[in-house]
């Protein structure tokens, strides 16, 4: 397979090497090194013709992570080094293109044998071809000759022969996977968007460096054993997707683990237990916070995790909290599990309670008004399962009388659900939290300093008294060291008139009023 790489418009082979070069600085300075390092450094030019730029990445997820978070801003940097261009694509790498996984000795010519000449990468090629005069054409070699730059965590797929691979080794202890928690049926945003692609590049490549094991962690009903479950079913696919013997995967609850291990000692079956956990090629745990307290069976997970990881076998593990702060974890299993890539699901943020609302109920197929969404999305913040369990509930009362959905009806029939996350704001919470958010003293929202760096959080605590409490202008002001009401009015006027100019403290103070909600 060849890629021709040519001069676009009146640009020389050298010139384009020395704008993709640009191109890639430019990026690299505006998201940072540790971004650039994780989802960038792998591009490689392919082709420049006319209007169309082609850039490889080595996999798929890879391809549609960049195209879909940075395909934008690289388009617009190459139009402006080449404004004939329009078009920017985004392919997997060909199989060739792989370093060859020899040592570098065994590459050395046979002897009587004749050395091939030197392989250069795509720039050099660009280069060589500009000094002797004559087109460029950029082969399969000078692709594999690219300078590898993989970061750590990217490595060739799990290799184990297709004799030593059980298509179900589930056996009778395993749960199974559920059908419905896929990556297509994941809402992603900010505060998942990491994890998301965690789990996703451990299901395109399980047992890389750096992603084994994967643990996820976060409050209740954040999509932690969705991500699990997606992730098993990926990782069954792409086996298939490529002619390999699908691996094996096995799912269960740290709960399950235990029962499973203590059955196993009565029956005196405890090598058997073992042999058929240490048989899979992915293992997920999920909430392992179960485990605490409980001295044998986190022993008996130790050696499985040991086992699992030597064998170059991939481990998925979810928590309520990060490994640090799992406390009754046994010290030498908190830092093993640390050792990977350890990922958190955020609470979720309004938009991301919108789309979620708006994809189920697409998948329901009953009309959902916009504004019972909105309300849903205000009212119900800290748990996705519980948000998902109200529109259910509204689409089934819908159905069952005949009614359509509207915000009337929502009020009455989730009247419970509201009522308990109907959770009253005092003052004095929000003195307590916008204090510890700006790090000045509790004593500060009271007192007569006007310093500014004591007097704008105690703007800010004024104007979220307002927003969230229900008292009034006069009590307030009492609340922060017996001022005027007049004083608490020019403080919620001013903090709107900064929230307007600046984003940045808009942002802020949005984040206080969500800590404050949940």
């Amino acid at each position: 397979m060849e890629h021709a790489v040519g001069p676009s418009s009146s640009s020389s082979p050298t010139q384009l090497a020395e704008v993709w070069a640009r191109i890639r600085g430019r990026l690299k300075e505006e998201v940072g090194e540790v971004e650039y390092r994780t989802w960038l450094r792998q591009m490689t030019l392919a082709s420049v013709q006319g209007e169309e730029v082609v850039v490889l990445l080595p996999t798929r997820f890879l391809r549609d992570w960049v195209r879909g978070h940075y395909g934008d801003r690289l388009r617009a940097l190459w139009q402006g080094e080449l404004p004939v261009v329009r078009r920017l694509e985004f392919r997997v790498m060909p199989e060739n293109r792989a370093p060859d996984p020899r040592p570098a000795q065994d590459l050395r010519p046979e002897q009587g044998q004749q050395a091939e000449p030197q392989d250069h990468g795509v720039a050099e090629a660009l280069r060589s071809g500009a000094a002797a005069g004559k087109p460029t054409r950029i082969t399969a070699r000078h692709l594999a000759a690219e300078p590898q730059e993989a970061p750590s965590g990217l490595a060739e797929p799990l290799g184990r022969p297709a004799e030593q691979r059980q298509t179900d080794a589930r056996g009778d202890w395993a749960a199974p996977l559920d059908p419905r928690f896929t990556f297509d049926t994941f809402v992603v945003g900010k505060p998942n968007e990491f994890a998301y692609a965690c789990a996703r590049r451990v299901a395109e490549r399980p047992a890389s460096p750096g992603f084994n094991p994967l643990f996820l962690y976060g409050g209740v009903g954040l999509g932690k054993t969705h991500l699990m479950h997606a992730s098993a079913w990926a990782i069954r696919d792409h086996g298939a997707a490529d002619g390999r013997p699908p691996l094996s995967v096995a799912y269960m609850s740290a709960e399950k683990f235990m029962y499973r291990f203590i059955a196993a000692l009565r029956s005196q079956s405890t090598m058997e237990f073992k042999e058929s956990l240490r048989s899979v090629d992915v293992l997920l745990i999920d909430d392992l916070q179960f485990l605490i307290g409980k001295d044998n069976t986190q022993e008996e997970f130790f050696h499985t995790f040991n086992a699992l990881v030597d064998a170059g076998k991939q481990i998925i593990v979810s928590a309520d909290k990060s490994p640090s702060d799992l406390s009754g974890i046994e010290d030498r299993l908190r830092t093993r599990l640390g050792c990977g890539m350890v990922a958190d699901l955020h609470a979720t943020t309004y938009e991301l309670r919108i789309s979620i609302l708006q994809a189920k109920a697409q998948t329901q197929g009953v009309p959902v008004p916009p504004k019972v969404m909105e309300f849903l999305a205000h009212k119900i913040t800290s748990n996705v399962r519980e948000l998902e369990g109200a529109l259910n509930r509204l689409i089934a009362h819908a159905n069952l009388f005949g009614r359509p959905v509207t915000l009337e009806g929502a009020q009455e029939v989730l009247h419970d659900i509201l009522r308990a996350h109907d959770r009253r704001v005092t003052i004095e919470e929000i003195q307590k939290r916008v204090a510890e958010h700006y790090n000045i003293r509790l004593t500060d929202m009271s007192s007569p300093r006007r310093a500014r760096a004591v007097a704008r959080p105690r703007q800010v605590a004024m104007y979220l008294a307002k927003q969230l409490t229900s008292r009034s202008l006069p009590e307030i002001g009492r609340r922060f060291g017996g001022r005027d009401h007049t004083t608490v009015m020019h403080a919620v006027s001013r903090v709107a008139e900064l929230m307007q100019a600046d984003s940045a403290f808009a942002e802020d103070v949005e984040l206080l009023r969500r800590m404050l909600e949940t």
